[in-house]
């Protein structure tokens, strides 16, 4: 069996020099083709758990050792929730077991955590609104696999959590795998500048909606466009004497003055957004440093990335009409690090920022990265991004996506990921690899069921530690 390489470093192809002729798209494509003999088809639709597999809650665990110790039972509370929402926590859980599966080696720069509630709508630089990938903390080169296996298996579990039959899983799975598959075809033959500027715009999304989702589809468009500075200025803060504040909202939004180590916040965020600044393009960081700053507060944030130190600034121009809200996010390791080899950056926010611009190819305008002294013996990497600037999430369930737009949804999924690898790998290789039959979906649905299987008994295991009390949970209330 092949089985994935581990580096030292993980890493996306180099070039030795611009002189060296490039194999030819039918080279590549036959190349790919080639990869079939090492790893056939039937065995990437065979899912094989790893032989000494760590178990679920002992990773959990582990994980939560380099976290903010009083938001661990708000991460755990949330993921009882149900075994989708186990999955989308579970992203440590599930590299082990990726690591050992077969893989073709053709390597992109893998999202590390590809589900379906990994998606959303952003704008531009432009303002254009766009369709993409929207989380990449634990981005770094590997193969390929990797995402569309992440991503296949979450669409059954995801469908069946919300009640839906098994029948609609594998068409989920198998319409996610076709988009992709046509797509990659698609990029194997473009010029590499069209695909730097392909985008998932308005048109295209409303496309691939059946007629009868028109309205719902306009709805969340209209809502996402309607996300804005000012808006968040208006939930989010309120005047508390002569200034505007962040609301607290504890446990999920606090403001405090101190970290754990005893050291000022206000001091720490200063050097960061310094640090920060720095990393911008020049013209941005001239725009960025005509704001000052009003408030920070920290903000408890998704299901994986709860318990790590996340936190909202609020900055603002010459008055309170012209606010800036940043979320500066903590930049952990990687969960495929162990698997893969380590990122060639040694600041994590820089690989996280990094990631996101090849995948996404439209980031925010204020998306960069930075480093700072947490401690005497310890420095902490973090990125910042916009809050909200016309941003939305696709969320399973509650007034996202539900059983009905599922099918739609799934064709944005498949195009949104090929569209990811395209930019950052060979896209002639995996179009050759995949051909032109429905064999490897069928294989992938395949592995999708299976490793299903797998996360509803890591589920009950973990359901299982929490009604023992060996974990801890919040209250329901105080995790929402």
């Amino acid at each position: 069996m092949s089985t994935a390489i581990k580096p030292k470093f993980a890493v996306l192809h180099s070039v030795e020099s611009f002189q060296d002729p490039r194999p030819s798209i039918k080279k590549r494509m036959a190349d790919g083709k080639a990869r079939r003999k090492q790893v056939d088809f039937v065995t990437q639709g065979t899912y094989i758990p790893p032989k000494d597999r760590i178990g679920p809650v002992e990773i959990l665990e582990k994980q939560a050792q380099s976290r903010i110790k009083e938001l661990i039972p708000i991460r755990y509370q949330r993921m009882m929730q149900s075994p989708f929402a186990f999955y989308r926590g579970g992203a440590a859980i599930m590299a082990q077991d990726l690591a050992n599966q077969a893989t073709t080696n053709i390597t992109v720069q893998l999202c590390g955590d590809m589900h379906v509630s990994n998606f959303g709508l952003f704008g531009t630089a432009e303002h254009r609104l766009v369709f993409g990938i929207n989380d990449f903390d634990e981005t770094l080169p590997g193969s390929w696999e990797w995402d569309i296996k992440r991503l296949v298996a979450s669409a059954v579990i995801a469908c069946e959590s919300l009640g839906g039959e098994k029948s609609l899983s594998k068409k989920l799975v198998l319409q996610i795998c076709a988009e992709y598959q046509k797509k990659m075809a698609e990029y194997a033959q473009m010029p590499y500048l069209e695909i730097a500027q392909e985008f998932i715009c308005e048109k295209d999304i409303r496309k691939q909606f059946s007629k009868e989702h028109q309205k719902t589809l306009n709805s969340m468009l209209q809502s996402v466009k309607g996300q804005g500075n000012i808006q968040v200025l208006e939930s989010l803060t309120t005047i508390v004497g002569k200034n505007r504040k962040i609301i607290n909202r504890p446990p999920l939004i606090e403001h405090f003055k101190k970290n754990a180590y005893g050291a000022s916040l206000a001091k720490l965020i200063d050097k960061a957004l310094l640090n920060y600044s720095h990393t911008l393009l020049a013209d941005r960081q001239i725009l960025f440093e005509r704001y000052s700053l009003k408030d920070f507060a920290r903000k408890v944030v998704g299901i994986g990335s709860v318990g790590t130190n996340c936190m909202v600034l609020y900055f603002e121009g010459d008055s309170e009409k012209d606010p800036l809200f940043l979320q500066y996010k903590e930049a952990q390791k990687s969960v495929l690090s162990p698997y893969l080899g380590e990122s060639i950056f040694r600041d994590m926010g820089r690989r996280v920022v990094a990631g996101q611009r090849l995948l996404q190819g439209a980031p925010d305008i204020f998306l960069s990265y930075g480093s700072i002294q947490y401690a005497v013996d310890r420095d902490q990497g973090f990125y910042l991004r916009q809050l909200r600037d016309m941003k939305g999430g696709i969320d399973v369930g509650s007034g996202g996506v539900t059983l009905k737009t599922f099918p739609d949804y799934a064709k944005l999924f498949g195009w949104a990921l090929a569209l990811g690898h395209a930019r950052s790998g060979d896209a002639a290789m995996i179009a050759g690899y995949w051909g032109q039959s429905d064999e490897l979906a069928e294989a992938l649905y395949s592995f999708a069921r299976s490793y299903a299987n797998q996360n509803q008994a890591d589920y009950l295991e973990f359901r299982k530690a929490v009604k023992s009390g060996v974990v801890n949970v919040a209250s329901k209330k105080d995790s929402l």
